[in-house]
């Protein structure tokens, strides 16, 4: 199989956050004018599913009220809360992902090059201008603001239908089992599965037709499907 195209994720693939947790955590109680409690970790783990981009404010003082009751801290304005925490984040404040330069500059010189994330244009517009690589996608896909998104196929067909080219010649890569991928492979696109977090973790049950340590070794899977 000969590769055409390569389409990357964007978060945790590409990029990684440099704002610390604690700050935007801590931002959010200053920008409400409420008394601290509880942790970031805390957060995080009450925000069991995925963002709901269409309402964030919903979605973060779903999390923050629940923290709230665990830490005893019921009634609390917990909209409030969210909407400090979103005015807080920066969302220019991203640096490349160790290897992710290499990888789309290796895509770049084999063919053609997208991406497809999950965020809106509103949010990762920043990101991309912030990044030294941001320029080199000839398609963008915000699936944020699509009525479908990942790991719907939609967004993936959208990012091939845009580069010319056909689903069976081109590779996703991205850090998600569950979205990238998932929705890649229903898509008709190879998967390369690049963990952020846990190199040596165990895909199964999914099966991706590639897992990376490091978005760079995308030019061997490229110089070996050329």
């Amino acid at each position: 199989m000969s590769f055409s195209a390569v389409l990357f994720d964007l978060d945790g693939t590409l990029c990684e956050p440099v704002q610390s947790a604690e700050s935007v955590y801590a931002g959010a109680f200053d920008a409400a004018g409420i008394d601290r409690f509880g942790e970031p970790d805390e957060l995080w783990a009450a925000l069991e599913r995925p963002p709901d981009h269409d309402d964030p404010i919903g979605y973060f003082a779903a999390g923050f009220a629940t923290v709230a009751a665990r830490n005893g801290r019921t009634p609390v304005d917990a909209t409030a809360l969210a909407r400090g925490f979103l005015e807080t984040v920066d969302y220019s404040r991203v640096r490349p992902r160790e290897g992710a330069e290499a990888a789309v500059e290796a895509a770049a010189r084999r063919g053609r090059v997208g991406l497809v994330t999950n965020g809106p244009e509103s949010r990762q517009a920043a990101k991309l201008e912030a990044l030294p690589f941001g320029d080199a996608f000839e398609a963008v896909v915000y699936a944020g603001d699509l009525s479908r998104r990942k790991p719907n196929r939609d967004p993936f067909e959208r990012g091939v239908e845009s580069l010319s080219t056909q689903p069976e010649e081109a590779v996703y890569i991205g850090d998600s089992l569950e979205y990238d991928v998932v929705g890649a492979q229903n898509a008709g696109l190879a998967a390369a599965w690049c963990p952020s977090d846990d190199p040596d973790a165990d895909p199964a049950p999914y099966t991706p037709e590639y897992v990376l340590d490091s978005p760079a070794e995308i030019e061997r899977i490229l110089r070996e499907n050329k």
